[in-house]
């Protein structure tokens, strides 16, 4: 797993290096050698040993077969995080985490059954990804933000924020005072006024 994961980090930096490659032939060995190619190979190489083995272990152990050893060896994988510490990855873990959760609980009877549930609960993540984009800009990853204005065609950036200030969350700090050009006829508060707690 360990070529497997060098191999994927290393065609994830291929299309922008691309260009460089014609005038800068070196830059093939930077693309090759890079630390993070290694890391992701690692993280990758190291997950599948320790799952595997853990949960090997634990089968020859205990002389059985118990779902059991999947969540121990699962907990213990996770130590690999540190090897390549991807908050992505991380996100992208937890709502599978959740959404299995979800599905054995049905299985078990714990739990009832909705129609399109993992699309409710993928709905339900994006709002509260969309919320901090709207409350709390400073807590995004600058990249996610890139991706979030990339979408919405900068519509994110130019919302009046200012008005949201009021909750504490400093949703306008990282907008220098920026008041939109609202046409007053569609706004209940002019958009440049200070809104106090309680009024």
């Amino acid at each position: 797993m360990f070529s497997v994961g060098y191999l994927i980090q290393c065609c994830l930096r291929i299309p922008s290096t691309f260009r460089h490659l014609f005038t800068k032939p070196s830059r093939l060995l930077s693309l090759l050698y890079n630390k993070e190619n290694f890391q992701l190979g690692a993280f990758l190489g190291s997950f599948v040993s320790i799952y595997k083995g853990t949960s090997c272990f634990l089968r020859w152990v205990r002389n059985l077969d118990d779902e059991l050893h999947a969540l121990i060896a699962g907990f213990l994988a996770g130590i690999s995080m540190m090897f390549y510490k991807s908050t992505s990855i991380s996100m992208y873990l937890a709502s599978k985490l959740v959404e299995t959760m979800y599905f054995k609980g049905i299985e078990a009877g714990k739990f009832p059954y909705f129609p399109h549930a993992d699309t409710v609960i993928y709905a339900i993540s994006t709002a509260i990804c969309f919320q901090a984009a709207v409350m709390e800009v400073q807590n995004l990853r600058p990249s996610y933000w890139k991706f979030l204005l990339r979408l919405t065609k900068g519509r994110f950036a130019v919302m009046n924020r200012r008005v949201l200030d009021v909750f504490g969350t400093k949703a306008s700090r990282d907008f220098k005072g920026f008041i939109p050009q609202l046409d007053p006829r569609y706004t209940v508060v002019k958009p440049e006024i200070e809104i106090q707690p309680g009024s």
